[in-house]
């Protein structure tokens, strides 16, 4: 297994509900397909460097696990076509 780092940055006009739903969502897809989480980081509503989609603010999440490839393709999948979603980038993290 690989370890990852996701950033992601949901609208912020979303209810507490749903922001908590979406970021077990995204877990979820990482442990039910083999993943472990190691870190789960709501950084919570910041200011945006830029407006993006009519947004100034966001709802940042930085999640940290290790999987195989297969489910990071999977999130990314329903990170893009996730009308909550406005960025979000998924890294690999080199072993050193």
């Amino acid at each position: 297994m690989r370890k990852y780092e996701v950033m992601y940055i949901l609208r912020p006009d979303l209810q507490e509900e749903a922001v908590k739903a979406d970021v077990e969502r995204f877990a979820a897809v990482i442990t039910d397909n083999g993943g472990e989480m190691e870190k789960v980081n709501e950084q919570g509503k910041k200011r945006l460097a830029y407006e993006i989609n009519d947004f100034r603010e966001g709802y940042y999440v930085l999640m940290n696990f290790q999987s195989e490839p297969a489910a990071v393709n999977e999130m990314e999948r329903l990170m893009k076509i996730s009308d909550d979603v406005i960025r979000y980038l998924i890294v690999r993290e080199d072993e050193k």
